[in-house]
Parts: C-alpha cells; structure tokens; sequence
C-alpha cells in the first residue's frame, strides 16, 4: 500500500492504493456521488482504495473533485512506473442498462485524454461538469493515455458509472502481470 497526501487552502487529501488489491475500499471525499464511482473504481479495477478528503464543498465539489484526481493519478503513476511485465494496453467496454461506455488506454507516460461524455447537468446535487475535471486530472497526473466515449445511453448516472467502470477494468487489464513482455515498448522505456 501506497499513501500520498496533499494539502491545500482548499482540500486536505490522503490517499492509499494498492494496486495489486481485491478491490476493498474506504472512501470519504464529503462528495457522495463521487464516493459512490471510486468505490464501483476499487471493486473493478481490483485496487485497494482508501481515500479521505475534507474540501471547501461550501464553496461547491470542484476542488474536492478534481484535487482527489490530481492524488489518485499521481498515485497509479508511482505504482506503475516504469511500466515493466505489464500489459501497458487495456480496454473495456461497460454496459449499465441501457449504457455502454468504452475505455481505451495506454500506460504510456504520455498523457492525454479523449473525453466524450454528454452528461451536461446534475446527478442528485452533483455537478456533471465536474466528471470531465477528475478524469482530466487523474489521466495528466497518471500520465496515461485514456479515451473515455460514450457508445450509446441516456441516464447520466449510468453513464457516469459506466465511464468510472470502464476505466478501472482497462486499467486492470492494462496492469495485468506478464514476464514475456518486459518493457513493452521498442524504445526500451516507458
């Protein structure tokens, strides 16, 4: 298990991983939708997630959102790099409903992000627009490159979900242990 803090005028974060886990999870961001889509990342992704944040959600979600992002991708990029005997490559594809949202992504210290997602609104009281911001956040720091699309759908709950699915059983496929690959690179580093 790994742990990584941040603390700022605006939100108080630790965060523990381990990317070799079953899934467990403790999660208290004071956002409860986005408590909800890390404890579906955990259980999917296989990862051992204890995240605890105390945030100015007086103000609103979006630091408290996007700042467990920036701690969350720091994290996955110290457990992964440099990437050796992974599989570097994973995709999914998650069907919630009448949902499907595909993620495709490369462990490849590049990051970048492909994001298409039409969840404009809220969610209970949470802000769709703030969806975009985590992932953003999470990918630039993991220093992954992630396409998030949203094949078909019409509940933005499920879509969300689907997306926060999506990723984490790519990044588990992604993860997946393989000696025969060694570097999976031909320039011999990641």
């Amino acid at each position: 298990m790994i742990t990584k803090t941040r603390t700022t005028k605006e939100t108080d974060i630790r965060i523990s991983l381990d990317l070799n886990g079953c899934g467990r999870s403790k999660i208290e961001t004071g956002v409860g939708f986005l408590d909800h889509m890390l404890e579906s990342f955990a259980k999917h992704s296989l990862m051992d997630l204890e995240v605890s944040c105390k945030g100015d959600t007086h103000i609103d979600d979006h630091h408290s959102v996007e700042d467990v992002g920036i701690v969350l991708g720091s994290l996955i990029a110290e457990a992964i790099y440099p990437v050796k005997n992974m599989e570097r490559f994973g995709s999914a594809n998650i069907v919630m409903d009448e949902a499907c949202v595909s993620c495709d992504l490369d462990l490849s210290n590049r990051p970048f992000l492909v994001y298409e997602l039409d969840v404009e609104g809220k969610v209970g009281q949470f802000d769709t627009e703030l969806v975009e911001e985590f992932f953003r956040a999470f990918v630039l720091n993991a220093r992954i490159s992630t396409h998030i699309i949203e094949l078909r759908g019409k509940n933005k709950h499920h879509k969300i979900e689907a997306a926060f699915k999506s990723l984490a059983v790519a990044l588990r496929r992604a993860t997946t242990k393989n000696e025969r690959v060694g570097i999976p690179s031909t320039k011999d580093v990641l």
